[in-house]
């Protein structure tokens, strides 16, 4: 029997009149032979995707295709997440933008990473043989759309795009938050696919809890990229793990994203610290992965004058409603827990907003010494990521007792430091020692700046130690396509045999490594 899957409003909780009962559902959720029809259908796409220019024409036809179709893909995603029309119009113009920047990638060919050492027969200690090395894709990617980011890190977003990027067919399992909004965008990639000439199911959307488990276990998925929970995206890499065949399991999970604010940085602009933080863990009602979710701020006069800024700035943040009803009641749950602890100060309470729609939520922080924290015990839920508009402000006396709460902290995605004018320019100093810290614990490490905002392009790194994610690979930026690929070596081949990359020549003319020296 078919599960139909529904559109639901968060702001209400209640099914979407123009996708509910008399519209019929959106979708149904698949079976697992519509699992195996859908990659057996993807990796039918492989082949054809060895043309780079078609992959690249793909990518641009899918960035147009979303833009003519803006205002109702921002009307649905709205509709269904309650994000906002401002805030998706810039996310939607971010995904076009990773689309077009994948198209360039490839047409530019340097993530082939293509390396020639001609035979040296009198190389030492051995012989050198000819040797030709550039990398290839892994075969269909899944791909697990985030609640948060129904564009950017959904079907269309940076998972798809690098993977399509990189040749690999793409199976995405939609999130049950916003099915029709991936209905649509789906259709504009299938469309895109056409026009350039390559098969439909180049990209495949499926709904469903077990579809998800059943599409990360099927033999001829190759690899999967998730963001999402710790325990929904823990389980998926354990099955990816526990496979005949393991593969490649690229899981963005869950971050604490710590802040610290030095003595200097408190004496030098707490207000504006104080302020600029409530704009950062409140952006989004607190739902973005990069929220700064347990700052460490020092004691004393310029601590408080933070405190209190944060204090004015937090009162002032609106209620929001949450991506859907679950993820608001954990938020309640998780934020009366937090300010039960004993020892632990709330001067704006967050929670639910009783005052507005049972829909809503408030922001607020809570205060603890960080003596509480140096040890385990109750106090470890402070050190957990809540998800939504809360932050967890940590006192500090002196540098041991910043030390002691860093050594706890688990891997991050973003860590930063807040100096003072003269530390910044100090090198070798205690800075320079934080920062090191602050490098061991995260992906990112920003000074004098928030981590909620994570720009496009080739430098960026998005990821960190676990349980930030499951790899050391980046899901944002132009180096996101080396997730999807594997090298492989021709030994003393035939030229006529070699592929067109590797031969002598350059018939394609892409940026190479030839006997030790970068060529184009």
């Amino acid at each position: 029997m078919a599960v139909p899957v529904w559109s639901v409003d968060p702001r209400t909780g209640k099914q979407r009149a123009e996708a509910g009962p008399a519209a019929g559902p959106v979708a149904t959720e698949a079976t697992a032979d519509q699992v195996d029809a859908a990659v057996r259908a993807a990796a039918a796409a492989l082949p054809a995707l060895a043309d780079r220019p078609a992959r690249a024409a793909l990518l641009r036809g899918a960035a147009g295709l979303l833009e003519e179709s803006a205002e109702e893909i921002i009307a649905t995603a709205d509709a269904e997440t309650a994000l906002g029309v401002p805030r998706l119009t810039g996310e939607l113009a971010r995904t076009a933008f990773q689309l077009r920047t994948f198209a360039d990638v490839v047409d530019e060919g340097a993530f082939l990473d293509v390396i020639i050492d001609h035979p040296d027969p009198d190389a030492k200690p051995i012989p050198r043989p000819d040797l030709r090395r550039y990398k290839i894709p892994l075969g269909v990617v899944a791909v697990y759309a985030a609640s948060n980011f129904p564009l950017a890190f959904s079907v269309p977003g940076g998972d798809t795009a690098s993977a399509l990027a990189a040749g690999c067919p793409v199976v995405v399992k939609a999130h049950p938050d916003h099915p029709a909004t991936s209905e649509l965008c789906a259709r504009a990639l299938r469309r895109a696919a056409v026009a350039a000439g390559l098969p439909e199911d180049t990209v495949v959307l499926l709904h469903g809890f077990q579809a998800g488990v059943d599409l990360v276990r099927h033999p001829l998925v190759s690899a999967a990229g998730f963001t999402g929970s710790i325990p929904g995206g823990r389980a998926l890499f354990d099955a990816a793990a526990a496979r005949p065949r393991p593969i490649p399991f690229h899981g963005e999970l869950g971050s604490l994203n710590p802040v610290v604010v030095t003595e200097a940085a408190a004496a030098e602009r707490a207000e504006q610290i104080g302020t600029g933080l409530a704009g950062s863990f409140t952006l989004g009602n607190g739902q973005f992965c990069t929220k700064p979710g347990l700052v460490l701020a020092p004691s004393g006069e310029d601590g408080d004058r933070l405190v209190r800024a944060l204090t004015g700035a937090a009162e002032q943040a609106a209620a929001g409603v949450l991506l859907d009803s679950r993820m608001r009641d954990n938020f309640v749950k998780g934020a009366a827990a937090r300010v039960a602890l004993p020892g632990v100060t709330t001067p704006v309470a967050p929670g639910a907003a009783d005052d507005l729609s049972e829909q809503r939520v408030r922001a607020g922080y809570v205060v603890v010494d960080a003596a509480d924290l140096s040890e385990q015990g109750a106090y470890d839920l402070l050190l957990e990521e809540c998800f939504g508009p809360l932050t967890v402000i940590v006192r500090y006396a002196d540098a041991a007792a910043l030390g002691a709460v860093l050594d706890r902290l688990p891997g991050n995605l973003t860590a930063t430091a807040h100096l003072g004018a003269a530390e910044a320019g100090e090198e070798g100093g205690p800075a320079a020692d934080l920062l090191r810290r602050l490098t061991a614990l995260a992906g990112r490490v920003l000074v004098n700046g928030w981590p909620t905002g994570v720009a496009v392009t080739g430098a960026q790194h998005h990821g960190g130690p676990y349980p930030a994610t499951t790899s050391t690979s980046t899901s944002v930026g132009a180096t996101a396509i080396e997730r999807w690929l594997r090298p492989v070596a021709y030994q003393d081949t035939p030229p006529a045999l070699l592929p067109p990359e590797l031969r002598d020549g350059n018939p394609l003319g892409l940026p190479r490594r030839v006997d030790g020296v970068q060529q184009l």
